[in-house]
């Protein structure tokens, strides 16, 4: 489960003396004691009770303007400060089941009854409410080619909430957690660590019951445009092949392959493209690969 910080003693402060804290002290998120070190700043944050009411309450005065030119999350988050590279500083609202918000949209736009890891570390200080309960889970994200379907090997720790004072570092892409909605509303404060090669690590949806990974998660920007560029021809097409070939990501190799495959001109050529990828010395690859191999075998039966 995530790490338990001592949250010490400390004076509470503001949220700027916590920015230029952050700021003098060049944290390498990549080193857990590192990282973990800078959770008592976040408590003595959470220990100000007026901070957070009073920066709602200017960004209302100017109808959230602030929030809705820098906050690319959804209504659930309160964006403290934006990333900067090293870091992001967020509040997050945890409603409760039976609150008018949840009834209204369901539960998906906050994350609960879905189980997930992350692909970046963050700490979490429960700052108001009763906080929310997660069934915390482990696994080792190293030995896995992280294919839908593929054993993850979780290991349940226990069923506990974030507590108001709780601290915790929850460590990238070893922690996974099913978060439940609190008992009352909620808010818990986060220092998002933020690492160059985040966009390209592997963020996971599990399926607990199987054990087993549901889904990757993460998606770039410039994945979205290669699966939208095959379908033109021409230079996409040219440009998919070579990242197929030679991209250092496994998951952006993986999304020029099906992307190819989707715009080959026959079945059998996509079948001859995803029997090549197959043979790829990386498991990524060609686990998807036989993945979409037995689709296509699906279909072939069902539509010949």
């Amino acid at each position: 489960m995530p790490r338990l910080i001592d949250p010490g003693e400390g004076d509470a402060i503001g949220l700027d003396e916590l920015a230029e804290a952050l700021d003098a002290d060049p944290v390498d998120v990549r080193d857990e004691d590192d990282f973990a070190a800078q959770g008592p700043l976040l408590a003595r944050l959470g220990r100000n009770r007026t901070f957070l009411a009073d920066l709602a309450i200017a960004e209302l005065k100017t109808r959230c303007s602030g929030q809705s030119r820098a906050n690319a999350y959804g209504p659930q988050v309160f964006l403290l400060r934006p990333p900067n590279g090293r870091y992001v500083l967020r509040a997050n609202f945890w409603p409760a089941r039976a609150d008018p918000v949840v009834r209204a949209s369901g539960t998906a736009a906050f994350f609960y009854d879905m189980p997930h890891d992350h692909n970046f570390p963050f700490l979490t200080y429960g700052y108001a409410g009763p906080g929310y309960w997660s069934d915390y889970y482990e696994y080792d994200a190293a030995p896995l080619a992280g294919v839908p379907g593929e054993p993850a090997g979780l290991r349940f720790v226990e069923r506990s909430r974030l507590e108001p004072g709780r601290l915790m570092l929850y460590r990238m892409r070893r922690d996974v957690h099913v978060q439940h909605p609190p008992d009352s509303f909620s808010v818990s404060l986060n220092i998002l660590g933020a690492d160059p090669l985040q966009p390209w690590l592997e963020q996971y949806r599990f399926d607990v019951e199987r054990g087993a990974i549901a889904e990757g998660l993460t998606c770039t920007g410039a994945e979205a445009l290669v699966a939208i560029a095959v379908h033109f021809g021409g230079n996409g097409i040219d440009l998919a092949d070579h990242l197929m070939r030679s991209h250092p990501c496994d998951r952006m190799r993986v999304t020029a392959m099906a992307g190819l495959a989707s715009a080959a001109p026959s079945r059998d050529a996509a079948h001859d493209l995803l029997a090549r990828a197959a043979g790829s010395p990386s498991a990524h690859v060609a686990g998807h690969a036989r993945r979409r191999l037995a689709m296509l075998a699906d279909l072939a039966q069902s539509n010949p």
